[in-house]
């Protein structure tokens, strides 16, 4: 190809956005942010299977009971709150959300005494406060510095409400991702009443602001401060004044728990107990221990806090980890499994064709779609194995509309006039368009659905059908065009 075919190929809008496309996928991957230490991955961001990491399963400890009665709802809801001490929440006019994991059948006798009776009994949690869940886990996630943790919420078949929710850490440790997101992260401050006894002085949720986790300079104990909204200060206050911790605070203890495990266990200081006596006190700070845990107990107290609990307890079903060696090896052995199916490609086009003027555009258009697809998926999705099964999966079908499109517009094994080549051209391109539309249709509700393994999947194969449809056959097109005519 002379330099003026070059060039006027290069003015070509199609080919043009091609190699912008390809130029600002490579400046996306290595270049926007640098990230020099990460090498060939660039800003790539790999999940579980091959960064390593953590995945839990949680079951939400509640159940949603459908329900007829002929008395009063609101009585029903507080005899059943009364009766399980749990949180009962009205979904609609026939659903009850009860945060509770309790039978059926030590449900039916509190709703026969107030007049009600089960029409159905699921466990899980209505879409409200499962949607909540996940954002508040989102937010813990997101305390940990985890740029796309994968968070699904998973619907049994034939129940309409969510029972469990998946999470999967890349880079994160199990005891971390137990500690962290396998936990409902309830806080609590109690105070000593008489003896060993205490009383509950207020919850997490009135916390308005968490600091970050620091280091008494004298006790060298770690400790994290929070301030109280004034609702909040006005109940602590009040519960020290009632139950003498001003007068006396050496004999009542203040106590903090996470998830009723005691975080922080002193009595009130001299200055503090001052400080009450005359006005509502918004400023307190929890130790949690010296040396790395204490460090570490702290800022899983600071997650929780900046976070909030959970509005459902949920446990821990299931459960697995990779280890990050094991993680680089699958990339190790991706990356020549990569090489190999596009030198495997090359091979066969060549095999058919006998021709490398037509082999070597077919493999770099085929690379060069590799290259635009990574450049999204860096921002839109983890990859995994199964979103590389896709990239694979993208590879092969290019590979097979290429031949589609060189097949139609050889006539004969001769290029044709100009008018005829872009009529076979046109056929191709409809019978590849209409090859795409059964791909993206079968592929939609998998991409939709909470299938953490075939969602990845599913997105990767929509993505590179959709940027082989409107980009790279037709850069391919007009390239293939040029060179056979020469």
């Amino acid at each position: 190809m002379n330099s003026k075919t070059l060039k006027k190929l290069l003015k070509d809008w199609r080919v043009a956005l091609l190699l912008l496309l390809v130029v600002g996928s490579l400046v996306g991957i290595y270049l926007i942010p640098p990230n020099p230490e990460k090498g060939f991955e660039g800003n790539l961001q790999f999940g579980l299977d091959l960064e390593g990491g953590s995945w839990l399963q949680l079951e939400f400890q509640s159940v949603v009971v459908g329900y007829s009665t002929t008395g009063s709802v609101d009585d029903l809801v507080t005899n059943l709150q009364t009766a399980l001490d749990t949180e009962v929440i009205r979904i609609d006019e026939n659903h009850l959300e009860i945060r509770k994991d309790i039978q059926r059948d030590d449900l039916e006798p509190i709703f026969a005494e107030s007049g009600a009776s089960i029409v159905t009994y699921q466990k899980g949690v209505s879409a409200y406060t499962a949607d909540e869940v996940k954002r508040i886990l989102n937010e813990k996630v997101n305390a940990l510095g985890m740029q796309d943790a994968r968070i699904h919420l998973l619907t049994p078949t034939g129940s309409g409400f969510p029972q469990y929710v998946r999470i999967e850490l890349a880079g994160v440790d199990m005891a971390t991702a137990q500690e962290i997101v396998g936990k409902q992260g309830v806080f609590e401050i109690r105070i000593q009443t008489a003896g060993n006894e205490t009383q509950h002085v207020l919850y997490g949720d009135v916390i308005t602001s968490v600091s970050v986790p620091q280091k008494d300079p004298y006790t060298q104990e770690w400790g994290v401060g929070f301030t109280l909204s004034d609702a909040g200060a006005e109940a602590f206050r009040e519960a020290a004044l009632r139950y003498g911790a001003v007068d006396n605070p050496s004999a009542h203890h203040l106590i903090m728990l996470l998830d009723n495990k005691t975080v922080y266990s002193a009595p009130l200081s001299s200055d503090l107990a001052a400080q009450l006596r005359s006005a509502p006190v918004r400023s307190l700070s929890a130790t949690t221990g010296t040396g790395d845990a204490g460090l570490d107990a702290a800022m899983a107290l600071e997650i929780h806090l900046r976070a909030g609990a959970l509005p459902v307890k949920v446990d821990i079903v299931g459960s697995g980890s990779v280890p990050a060696a094991l993680g680089e090896q699958f990339k190790t052995m991706i990356v020549v499994a990569g090489l190999l199916a596009l030198l495997t490609v090359g091979l066969v086009v060549y095999y058919r064709y006998r021709e490398a003027a037509i082999v070597l555009p077919m493999v770099a258009i085929n690379l060069s779609e590799i290259i635009i697809l990574l450049g999204i998926a860096r921002f839109v999705i983890q990859l995994d194995l199964a979103t590389i099964a896709g990239l694979i999966a993208v590879m092969g079908t290019g590979i097979d509309q290429l031949v589609i499109i060189t097949d139609e517009v050889l006539h004969e094994g001769r290029v044709p006039s100009p008018s005829l080549y872009m009529k076979r051209y046109e056929r191709a391109l409809g019978i590849i368009a209409l090859s795409a539309a059964t791909v993206i249709i079968a592929m939609l509700p998998l991409a939709l659905m909470d299938l953490s393994t075939l969602r990845g999947f599913a997105i990767i194969t929509i993505l590179g059908v959709l940027i082989g449809i409107l980009v790279t056959r037709p850069a391919y097109g007009k390239i293939i065009m040029a060179i056979l005519s020469k």
